[in-house]
């Protein structure tokens, strides 16, 4: 073979290995390949009958897939109208929950959206879960779709059927919070404490929340209301504006609420400050608090009277009342009458707006108190006035007073009584006394208040004659009507007592001190300047001797009896200025000139021995000085009646007096 044909048959050995090794190559490859392809065949195998169920529909017949198609899409429809309001619903937490929103009206609107479509979801996704869960149903029975996929697909329909409460994913909640944590700024930017004015300032309107803030509360109320907040919201409105009412009390300074005095004389100034804090109170602070909770609260009218009561209580309304029943039970004595008629007259003056502010049920407490109180105050105040004339008789028979000056109980009644008759207490004593005769069914009127006054008035008259005739001295009697009729005249002469007491009333009582007053000076004073008589004076040279024994007896006679006279008459009181000056200058003028003269006369006869200091005793200037200084009076003990009770003790009428032996002195 020759060299040609050598190379041609190792070319063809040496493609002839190559297509060997590729076939081996491949085989290698092949054989990978298939056992690489074992599991996968089994994977396929095995999701075989489920792609076998996945095109089961196509394999269905035409005729019950065709019946199939309406069905689904009446279930679809409905389930689609939900989807899209959830979509709805995801739009709305921006507007929502962005910070910084001011447009309460705008937000409010978004927020009814929400609440719409809260509502829809609610009434329509139960239902289209049904529907859809009966389109399931229908498919299984037919066998137009997988049973495991139809089970899953029931499962899930099930939980849809009855929704949660939480279908918006908590944003209403979130934004209830928001409305919520608004209410709270609006009431904590508004909650500055009401002044009191003082008395005589102009008077201002109060200070309200303005008009735009409560209609934001007003608004924001109601949906926090209708979303089932309702306790929350009074919770938080009472906690402020109650802050806002305790701080306006705290500055009237009420301390003496919590401990009154026990007698009616001292309470006097706790209660003119009473009456002035609780027309503050009630007419002024409780006022704007009724106007503003009604006008925050709205329609929702039960929840503002109850909302109202828990702010009025922190107001201290019970405390005021406390305080007047305090009054009712005070001491019981004349300035007490006042005292119950001060209180009654200013919860009289508040009574409709008692009535309009706690007329409803929620303040029930209050009328309760109010009711309890009006009674304590009317039936204590007709037993003590009813008792007056009663006790100004017990005082008859009381010692007079041993200075012959005006008996306490003369002055403390005549000025007692003018008062009961004043306009201040007058009209409100006939309106009590009304109502308590008319709860036993009796009838009252002016004129029989007017007869009861005027019949203390009497009853202390009286006494006038009883008293005089208890004193040993007459000259004493004498000076002690003399002051009692005088004081009578003056302190009623010109009143409202006086008035209807009348002219001729009041001028017998002038008559009455006149007349006493001639007895006095006669029975005293005029006594002694017939001692200074001229009888027997014959002045010539050879009776002087005698004569001056005379004038020297007569001159100590009258000393000794004007002695006795101005010492016992210097304890003796004239306590009206005018009266006194005028007894003092009747003494003067009935002793002083007949003494001048005296001396003038025969003074020269004792002075002539040089002893005459022993019978010329006082000047004339200081005899007239003496008797101008006589019967000033001292400081006394204030006005008391004492008042003899039931239980036969003696309490006296003002209090905070010290008692004297005589309950008349």
């Amino acid at each position: 073979m020759d060299q040609g044909g050598e190379d041609r048959v190792a070319a063809s050995l040496a493609a002839a290995r190559r297509t060997l090794r590729a076939g081996v190559e491949k085989s290698r490859a092949l054989g990978h390949a298939l056992a690489r392809a074992g599991p996968r065949l089994e994977e396929i195998q095995v999701a075989l009958p489920a792609l076998e169920a996945a095109v089961r529909p196509i394999r269905a017949p035409h005729g019950e897939l065709s019946a199939a198609g309406p069905h689904i899409d009446r279930a679809v429809g409905p389930a689609a109208a939900v989807l899209k309001v959830f979509d709805a619903v995801h739009g709305l937490e921006r507007p929502l929950l962005a910070p910084g929103g001011g447009d309460l009206p705008g937000y409010l609107a978004v927020l009814a959206q929400l609440e719409d479509a809260r509502r829809f979801l609610a009434d329509n996704c139960g239902l289209a879960a049904q529907w859809l869960a009966d389109i399931v149903e229908y498919l299984g029975d037919r066998d137009l779709a997988d049973p495991r996929f139809l089970a899953d697909l029931g499962v899930t329909l099930e939980g849809l059927r009855a929704p949660s409460g939480d279908l918006d994913g908590g944003l209403l909640a979130a934004a209830l919070d928001i409305l919520e944590a608004e209410f709270r700024r609006l009431l904590a930017d508004h909650s500055a404490p009401l002044a009191m004015l003082n008395p005589g300032a102009a008077a201002a309107a109060p200070a309200r929340v303005p008009a735009a803030a409560v209609k934001k509360l007003s608004l924001i109320l109601d949906r926090l209301v209708a979303n089932g907040r309702q306790d929350r919201c009074v919770a938080t409105y009472i906690d402020a504006r109650g802050s806002v009412v305790s701080a306006s009390l705290g500055a009237l300074g009420l301390d003496y609420l919590r401990d009154p005095a026990q007698d009616a004389q001292a309470l006097g100034p706790a209660l003119e400050m009473w009456g002035r804090h609780l027309e503050f109170v009630v007419r002024r602070l409780l006022e704007s608090e009724r106007q503003l909770c009604a006008k925050v609260f709205g329609q929702h009218k039960d929840v503002s009277s109850a909302c109202f009561a828990e702010v009025a209580s922190q107001a201290g309304v019970l405390d005021f009342l406390r305080f007047g029943r305090a009054v009712a039970d005070a001491k019981k004595d004349p300035i007490k009458l006042q005292r119950l008629l001060e209180v009654f007259d200013s919860l009289n003056k508040l009574r409709l707006d008692f009535n309009r502010l706690f007329g409803g049920k929620a303040c029930a407490e209050i009328q309760s108190q109010t009711r309890d109180l009006v009674k304590l105050l009317i039936d204590g105040a007709v037993e003590i006035f009813e008792e007056l004339i009663v006790q100004v008789e017990l005082q008859r028979h009381m010692p007079p007073p041993s200075d012959a000056g005006v008996p306490r109980l003369v002055t403390f009644v005549v000025e007692y009584c003018n008062r009961l008759l004043g306009d201040q207490y007058r009209p409100v004593l006939g309106q009590v006394l009304t109502i308590h005769r008319s709860w036993r069914k009796e009838v009252f009127n002016d004129r029989m208040l007017v007869d009861a006054v005027l019949n203390i008035v009497k009853a202390l008259e009286a006494n006038f004659d009883v008293w005089s005739k208890a004193y040993d001295n007459a000259i004493m009697a004498y000076l002690f009507m003399m002051n009692t009729h005088w004081h009578f005249f003056r302190h009623l002469k010109a009143t409202k007592l006086g008035e209807i007491l009348g002219d001729v009333w009041l001028r017998e009582h002038e008559q009455y001190k006149e007349y006493y007053l001639s007895m006095f000076i006669r029975e005293s004073w005029g006594a002694l300047a017939p001692l200074l008589n001229r009888e027997g004076l014959i002045l010539f040279s050879k009776g002087r001797a005698t004569a001056r024994d005379l004038v020297k007896q007569r001159l100590k006679t009258f000393n000794s009896s004007f002695d006795e006279m101005y010492c016992r008459q210097s304890s003796w009181v004239i306590p009206d200025k005018d009266l006194r000056e005028k007894t003092c200058n009747l003494v003067v003028q009935t002793i002083v000139p007949t003494y001048r003269s005296y001396l003038q006369n025969y003074g020269p006869l004792v002075d002539q021995e040089g002893n005459g200091g022993r019978y010329v005793r006082f000047t004339v200037d200081g005899m007239e000085k003496m008797l101008g200084a006589l019967y000033m009076p001292r400081p006394r003990r204030s006005a008391s009646i004492q008042i003899r009770h039931s239980s036969d003790k003696i309490t006296s009428a003002m209090t905070g007096l010290h008692r004297s032996a005589s309950a008349v002195k």
